[in-house]
């Protein structure tokens, strides 16, 4: 079930997800912040999973793609934060095309 893409892509977004958890705890503080970080991080790891489980082209589509699912993905989150981490759902885009370059160079033939 796990295949190479998928493997690439999950372990990407758990490490970026840590990158989250720094950057995030840098803002705001670690003490209190647990749980809200734990899902900042949980958020990009579903961002892998989802990356994973899609095609990529090669080229510039590929990353515009791994870009707007990591729009999409990082939305649901912001939302459901009453939009209070702009920096964290910019950074999720970014990380989607992350993701997507990863997939695209390590994964695919």
């Amino acid at each position: 079930m796990l295949n190479k893409k998928l493997k690439v892509s999950i372990i990407s977004g758990a490490l970026l997800g840590i990158i989250c958890i720094i950057g995030g705890s840098i803002r705001m503080g670690f003490a209190g912040n647990e749980l809200y970080l734990f899902a900042l991080w949980y958020n990009r790891l579903i961002m892998g999973v989802l990356i994973g489980l899609t095609k990529i082209e090669p080229g510039s589509p590929g990353l515009i793609k791994g870009g707007l699912l990591g729009l999409m993905v990082s939305l649901a989150f912001y939302l459901s934060t009453g939009m209070s981490d702009l920096i964290s759902f910019l950074a999720g885009i970014v990380y989607g095309v992350i993701i997507a370059a990863a997939v695209r160079k390590y994964a695919q033939s």
